[in-house]
């Protein structure tokens, strides 16, 4: 889900969850069931409207950029209609409150406990088992309605947010209306029962109440979103006034709001007027749809374009006319699609991410056209048999049953996520055991021994196990990661960036080196510990998440979050020239473009620069340097795909043109020309001449998509060893 763009996550649409509010007037040639239903036909379009553009997102992301915004359009529908409802009926005392929530469980729980138990079960069978364990995490917290918060937490973990997205992270938004759903009754029972004791009017006291959480929710989005994007767009808070818009229009339009009585739920305005109103929602809906992008800052302010947009349709209310949209609104197929789009929303995205696991490849057409039709016809048979099913009122009686089958139905869902897990870290168990084994025996052509060893003395590693296997494989990261007994890892992490240090051996080590850069030198950490106990050497760690050691401005994500890098370099620079080192080893990945550029290839040339000017701070304090060269990067989670391919591990390989990425370091160590600094290049150890093992003697190369596993690191040792001894005395 990388986490800066839409959806790091996938951003997804929050379906619809409530009954439509009854109106009057109906259209003459609605069948006459919707109108005894009293369905609103434009509000159907909307549904229909907001789930086209989100599937049309997730399956064709680059064709309509902003279908994400899918997700505001159903917060607004929610949020008008479940407040028009409280303010049709006014919650006056616990047991409203309850029979208000019961609804909203047999509404919303019988469909998506049933989709989260269907996708445990699929996600076993066909998924790889190095996700086994996000995804039974992810179903937990989905069935509990907390999930939002989970990928939050994720979205700025930065080898979390590298992970594959789950078949249940749609769910997000889900989590999003279930919060509101049992704090918004509460706020109007309270607003509600203060106007009485002040003996104020409840209408317009409600109304200036609901705008101010509206305004509060607001400020906090665009807050948050200017901090810390990534999570922004995933939390409660940075989305209730969107909901809450939904409210505000409610308060005002809608027709038996605390004892009001209208005809119907437009604004006052003669019905041309309204008609254009609802067509001009609908233009910036479209605009929305077709003009926004992952890059652009969201939710924020820019999420009121779409939420504006479907508030206008929504209190336009558009009726039956020459001119009205009404016209296209009612057809049936719209009207249809908008029936079934809680439940084509809640399967579109579990075929999409787990049939490409059942064919073994990425989707194509055909495979896209097949996930939209199934997700129809599993829409429809949950609509009829499970969704319409359980909202009768006899599922409602007495009010305490919907409560103790939904407990009964998620403490299920809970239950298989947890024997999933439970499988998980047996299999774990397992392979730890298998790998301890492994590490005691010989290692003449474990991990880059085999790569070291002459052409043929090694043979090549097709199938069979590995050390450590794929499950574990994806855990295999660097010590740097690891949480000491401090509660914090190597890493210096945004939004301030603090300088922070991980050391290793013993105070009284005659040889001192400082380990300098991103994750990228992070990997190299279990590597430095045994070199450092074989030579009885200190090592100490001055590392950051993404940022690279580069005296220049870097987009992390944010301007402030920018210029916190670069002071995090600045400082590592003088705490290195000060700290008595005796060597320094450097190494980065470019994983953002520098401020000013526009791709990465066109940042390199300010990379080379930036790391210039740091070695030139080390040549000037007579520091020995050695920039280990950047190491290939595959891309795609190496762990995943070699669970995925165990007949044949080589279909996870790649080729050293694709995989190895530049690195401006080596040019800047030459640009500066000062013999105590020089380069180690280690990808002979890594690649063949070619072609780049995802396993070699058998031992998984990447923990993920770019970073060596733990052991693998380990293996590199005896080859860097020496250079390293080299340059100290070079």
């Amino acid at each position: 889900m990388t986490v800066t763009d839409r959806p790091r996550t996938s951003a997804a649409a929050l379906p619809p969850t409530t009954r439509p509010v009854p109106i009057v007037r109906h259209d003459a040639h609605a069948p006459a069931k919707r109108r005894e239903a009293g369905v609103r036909n434009d509000i159907q379009a909307l549904r229909a409207a907001a789930v086209t553009m989100v599937l049309v997102y997730h399956l064709w992301p680059n064709r309509l950029t902003g279908g994400f915004t899918g997700v505001d359009v159903f917060f607004v529908i929610s949020g008008f209609l479940i407040t028009s409802h409280l303010l049709a009926k006014p919650p006056q005392r616990l047991g409203d409150l309850l029979a208000f929530w019961s609804r909203r469980i047999r509404r919303l729980l019988p469909a998506s406990l049933l989709v989260l138990v269907v996708t445990l079960g699929a996600a076993r069978l066909f998924a790889p088992e190095t996700v086994w364990s996000t995804i039974a995490v992810q179903v937990r917290a989905a069935a509990l309605y907390a999930v939002n918060w989970r990928l939050a937490d994720d979205s700025v973990d930065y080898l979390a947010s590298q992970n594959a997205p789950t078949p249940v992270q749609h769910f997000w938004s889900l989590s999003v209306e279930e919060q509101f759903y049992l704090v918004w009754p509460v706020l109007i029972l309270v607003l509600i029962g203060v106007a009485r004791l002040l003996r104020r009017r409840p209408a317009p006291f409600v109304l200036v109440g609901l705008l101010v959480v509206v305004g509060l929710s607001l400020a906090y989005s665009v807050h948050e979103t200017a901090v810390e994007p990534a999570r922004a767009y995933f939390v409660t808070p940075t989305r209730v006034w969107e909901l809450g818009t939904g409210g505000v229009v409610a308060a005002l339009l809608s027709r038996r709001a605390l004892g009001r009585t209208r005809d119907d739920e437009g604004v006052p305005l003669p019905l041309p007027a309204r008609s254009l109103l609802a067509w001009a929602g609908w233009a910036v809906l479209a605009v929305s749809a077709v003009v926004y992008t992952g890059a652009l800052p969201f939710p924020s302010w820019t999420a009121a374009v779409p939420v504006l947009g479907a508030a206008a349709v929504i209190a336009a209310a558009a009726r039956p006319g020459r001119l009205s949209p009404d016209r296209f609104t009612r057809l049936r197929p719209v009207q249809w699609l908008g029936d079934v789009s809680y439940s084509l929303y809640l399967w579109h995205w579990p075929l999409l991410v787990i049939l490409p696991m059942v064919l073994g490849h990425s989707l194509r057409t055909v495979d896209k056209l097949a996930v939209i039709a199934g997700a129809l016809v599993l829409a429809f048979l949950t609509k009829r048999f499970v969704e319409d099913r359980f909202r009768t009122p006899a599922w409602g009686r007495p009010v305490w049953k919907p409560y103790v089958l939904a407990a009964a139905a998620m403490a299920v869902v809970v239950a298989g996520a947890q024997l999933q897990l439970t499988e998980v870290a047996h299999r774990t168990e397992v392979a730890q055991q298998q790998l301890d084994a492994k590490l005691t025996g010989s290692t003449a052509c474990f991990g880059a021994a085999a790569l070291a060893a002459s052409s043929g003395a090694c043979p090549e590693i097709r199938s069979g196990a590995l050390y450590p296997a794929p499950v574990e494989a994806a855990k295999s990261q660097s010590d740097a990661w690891d949480v000491g007994s401090s509660g914090k890892d190597c890493f210096a992490h945004r939004p301030s960036f603090p300088v922070t240090s991980c050391t290793h051996g013993a105070a009284t080590a005659t040889v001192r080196v400082a380990l300098v850069g991103n994750s990228h030198a992070a990997q190299w950490y279990p590597t430095l510990k045994a070199v450092a106990d074989q030579r009885h050497w200190q090592v100490t760690t001055f590392i950051a998440s993404q940022c690279a050691l580069a005296d220049l401005t870097q987009n992390i994500d944010t301007p402030a979050h920018d210029a916190a890098c670069r002071t995090w370099g600045r400082k590592v620079v003088d705490k290195v020239v000060h700290g008595g080192f005796d060597l320094v080893v450097m190494s980065n990945r470019v994983s953002v473009t520098a401020v000013g550029a526009g791709s990465k290839q066109a940042s390199l040339p300010r990379y080379e620069q930036g790391y210039e000017r740091v070695l030139k701070a080390f040549s000037a304090a007579h520091l020995r340097v050695v920039d280990v060269r950047d190491t290939p990067a595959p891309g795609a989670l190496i762990p995943d795909c070699l669970a995925a391919h165990t007949s044949d591990y080589t279909a996870c390989d790649g080729t050293r043109a694709t995989w190895l990425p530049a690195d401006p370091s080596v040019q800047a160590v030459r640009a500066v020309g000062d013999p105590r600094q020089r380069v180690v290049d280690l990808t002979d150890l890594i690649c063949g001449p070619t072609t780049c093992p995802a396993a070699a003697g058998s031992v998984p190369v990447y923990f993920d998509g770019s970073h060596l596993t733990r052991v693998y690191a380990r293996t590199l040792a005896p080859y860097l060893s020496p250079r390293l001894a080299a340059a100290l005395q070079g």
